[in-house]
């Protein structure tokens, strides 16, 4: 059956959006159809939001795997989960305004009112619609196209102020040795204690620092480390703060 020229104008503008020409148009107007204007739930693009959401982890991986070589797979694990959460994908296809694209059921209308979740998943499968169109490739050119902005605050976020890490990989490389935390002391009643730690690499003890918590303490021993061996100045320090 013939497109409408509503549909089509809705299709050319939305590749104009995503900045990519389908060669197969179909699998573009699948992944804009939500169920509850498809005949049926195979017709909808739930099919396609599962295999996007798929073609969306492994391009973040591999973007992060290449972007932080020293980076363990706790913290890639960590900054790739914030990047692919339905709440950044959602974010992301606001700013494609993505909703007024959507071909929607009676008793729904496109834009920006739509759950969150709703729009998460047309990203997704816009995603998959472009890796069956053109290939891993123009799969990835896309999602990096609109979300490296969110890679990059997600990245920055997360290693900046990881003083453990930072200190582990530099100590690990250039040290040939892991940090050990000690807990020198603590203070306070149980509802609110201090805890104050060290951290010690091979034979080197750096002074040690207080904190609300045992893992909030380590990391500004981490960090008074990272400043003792000149690899943090307070500058930076405060620096990286006044952006939170």
């Amino acid at each position: 059956m013939a497109k409408s020229r509503k549909t089509v104008d809705r299709l050319a503008a939305c590749q104009e959006t995503l900045g990519y020409s389908f060669k197969d148009i179909g699998l573009l107007q699948a992944a804009i159809t939500h169920s509850s204007s498809a005949n049926t739930r195979q017709e909808s693009n739930e099919r396609m939001e599962f295999l996007g959401d798929a073609v969306l982890g492994l391009v973040v991986c591999q973007t992060l795997y290449n972007r932080l070589p020293d980076s363990m797979e706790g913290e890639l694990t960590k900054i790739k989960s914030a990047v692919v959460s339905r709440r950044i994908c959602a974010r992301v296809a606001d700013r494609m305004n993505l909703a007024e694209f959507l071909q929607l059921g009676q008793g729904m209308e496109p834009g920006a009112h739509l759950p969150k979740s709703l729009t998460a998943a047309a990203l997704e499968a816009v995603i998959a619609a472009v890796f069956l169109d053109g290939g891993l490739d123009a799969a990835r050119a896309l999602i990096l196209r609109h979300m490296d902005p969110d890679l990059k605050r997600a990245t920055s976020s997360e290693h900046q102020f990881n003083y453990k890490s930072q200190l582990q990989q530099h100590a690990q490389r250039e040290m040939n040795a892991t940090p050990q935390y000690e807990m020198l002391d603590e203070k306070g009643p149980d509802h609110a204690k201090c805890f104050e730690i060290a951290v010690t690499i091979g034979n080197r003890q750096f002074h040690g620092a207080w904190g609300p918590s045992k893992k909030e303490a380590e990391q500004k021993a981490a960090q008074v480390a990272l400043v003792e061996l000149g690899l943090l100045s307070e500058e930076e320090i405060a620096a990286e703060h006044g952006h939170d």
